[in-house]
């Protein structure tokens, strides 16, 4: 008895022939007299029966009018037949390195399920059918291979990339874009026109409202946004993938502060306006590309005007007060200007910690 790493053995999957069988001890007749009324030979007859061959529908049509039973109960019988053991056979072709992967990206596989994105699995054997499914591969080992292109990425600086895991990550972000509906498709000019009223949502005391609010906006540009959680191993803060002319952007919770998520957010959209996706390439911003300093330079322009920024600085008053000036004025946030005289080390990272707004995100 053959049995798989599962316990279900081999001789538990019962092929049709098993059922023709006993169709013929029912009615009293040989092998032989099968074979005559139905036209095929006796050797055909008895591997079929043996489970050395299949039942073809034309062998289904002759035994319908043989025994009275419906051509489609065999053809379906095969049916069953084949799946059970395209799947014995899948569940026994798993090799100990992609149980090692399912385990690496197990907690991707959790979220997912949380999402409702995958089947709840009960064994590791289960375990990797599901995330063969979650990845789009017939073997986990395949990823290596995948991950190229067709997505840009921004990840955090001297940090470890898991491929398995950054792809599976990847695959989240799809999976999630895929349950939105939209009509429209990417437009350049409507997203430059939202930008301003992008920028206000800093404003939105409650981040889960904030996130609708920017969903709906990114809506109306013909651009899927989703908030995806972050894994260890998969260290980016941003995804964009051009998708049939409809653009998908997710930004991960990695980054709690708030002047970090909004710059990483102009970040992605100054790549989107740059028609940087086109590049087909992986976006990693530890790498010093003209690319990388282009979405950079967007996003601090955007966010603070650079000839306003440089007039503030020169005049070396960074206290509490001109800093609510400022902002005020340029229709910011402080965590905005905070952030920026940090990042320039005009600041230091522990002063006005108070106003160093960080989001509580939700995970699901």
């Amino acid at each position: 008895m053959e049995t798989s790493i599962t316990g279900l053995s081999l001789d538990f999957i019962l092929h049709p022939g098993m059922s023709i069988k006993e169709k013929l001890e029912e009615n009293n007749m040989k092998q032989e007299e099968l074979a005559e009324r139905t036209g095929f030979s006796a050797k055909h007859v008895s591997e079929v029966i043996n489970g050395k061959k299949g039942i073809s529908p034309k062998f289904a049509k002759a035994l319908e009018y043989v025994f009275g039973v419906k051509f489609t109960f065999w053809l379906n019988l095969q049916a069953i037949y084949d799946k059970e053991i395209i799947e014995y056979q899948e569940r026994n072709n798993i090799d100990k390195k992609e149980i090692e992967i399912t385990k690496r990206i197990e907690p991707i596989l959790e979220y997912a399920i949380l999402l409702g994105l995958i089947d709840q699995y009960n064994n590791p054997t289960e375990e990797v059918i599901v995330a063969r499914n979650l990845c789009k591969t017939n073997n986990l080992l395949n990823i290596e291979k995948l991950l190229i292109t067709k997505v840009a990425y921004r990840t955090a600086k001297n940090v470890q990339v898991d491929e398995y895991v950054l792809y599976a990550w990847q695959r989240v972000c799809e999976l999630l874009s895929e349950k939105e509906t939209i009509e429209d498709i990417y437009d350049s000019k409507k997203l430059q026109n939202q930008l301003e009223s992008i920028k206000q949502l800093m404003f939105e005391e409650n981040p889960m409202i904030m996130i609708q609010k920017l969903k709906k906006i990114f809506k109306k540009c013909g651009i899927i946004f989703e908030l995806v959680k972050n894994f260890q191993g998969a260290p980016v803060q941003g995804f964009i993938e051009n998708k049939n002319n409809k653009m998908i952007l997710c930004m991960t919770i990695r980054q709690s502060y708030a002047d970090i998520f909004w710059f990483t957010l102009f970040h992605e959209i100054g790549h989107i306006l740059n028609e940087h996706v086109k590049e087909n390439k992986l976006d990693y911003y530890i790498e010093n590309t003209k690319a990388e300093e282009m979405a950079d330079n967007f996003a601090k322009e955007y966010l603070i005007n650079g000839d306003k920024y440089k007039e503030y600085i020169n005049k070396k008053d960074f206290s509490l007060e001109s800093i609510k000036a400022f902002s005020k004025e340029n229709k910011i946030k402080e965590f905005i200007l905070i952030g920026r005289l940090q990042k320039d080390n005009l600041l230091p990272y522990n002063k006005y910690t108070d106003l160093k707004t960080r989001y509580k995100w939700k995970e699901s």
